[in-house]
């Protein structure tokens, strides 16, 4: 009986070590979300219908050099975009990202609607830069490129491809990023009159469309 009772302070002492580590990993790990948060937190966005999209534009080269290396877009007057996508619905909501657009509306000029590049495209104009042209307008989905082996676009691709917003699907009560892409011709300032464009996103699998997004990214690129 007595060695019983020596136990039972034992056995009460281990669960108590126990509930205070699971305690303090728990802490830890939602310490560790809301840091992963804080960031999209005050970044420019548009939120309704249970979507949250935020946008992020990498205007500094140096900031941009360091998250691409070599595979750097701004020196190719290429603007890349970290966009977010958070779902707080309990159903998957499809994003077209093909018809992803960036609309430039300077106070002087002309008006642009930019439509998004492939990280195939990016990867054949950072290694061809001669071959780059004026801003795109394409409102069709890019078609892919094809593979000549050109040794120099493989490289390119594939620091970029791993970097870029490839999913379409945001999941319920989850989230997804990656870059978006966009030719401004070396216009790389005029990032501060525009915003980002989401036209199409849909419930699956109702088929329900959203009300379109829009992100302002008045400011950004300010010295």
């Amino acid at each position: 009986m007595k060695r019983q009772m020596r136990k039972a302070p034992l056995f009460a002492a281990i669960l108590l070590v126990c509930a205070n580590t699971f305690a303090h990993a728990r802490s830890s790990s939602n310490t560790s979300q809301a840091a992963q948060a804080a960031p999209q937190q005050s970044l420019a966005h548009d939120h309704h219908d249970g979507l949250d999209v935020s946008a992020d534009p990498y205007t500094d080269g140096e900031r941009a050099k360091k998250k691409f290396g070599k595979a750097n877009p701004i020196p190719a007057g290429i603007l890349p975009v970290e966009v977010f996508l958070r779902n707080e619905l309990d159903q998957p909501i499809k994003i077209d990202l093909s018809t992803i657009q960036l609309e430039v509306r300077p106070p002087e000029g002309q008006r642009q609607d930019i439509d998004s590049l492939s990280a195939a495209e990016v990867a054949q104009r950072l290694a061809h830069p001669e071959g780059a042209g004026a801003p795109s307008t394409r409102r069709f989905p890019p078609i892919g490129l094809p593979n000549f082996g050109d040794k120099k676009v493989d490289a390119m691709a594939d620091i970029l491809r791993p970097l870029s917003l490839d999913s379409d699907v945001v999941p319920p009560s989850g989230s997804i990023h990656g870059f978006i892409y966009f030719d401004m011709n070396h216009q790389i300032s005029l990032v501060r009159h525009a915003s980002l464009y989401v036209p199409d996103a849909t419930l699956i699998p109702s088929k329900t469309a959203l009300m379109f997004f829009e992100v302002s990214l008045e400011g950004a690129g300010e010295p």
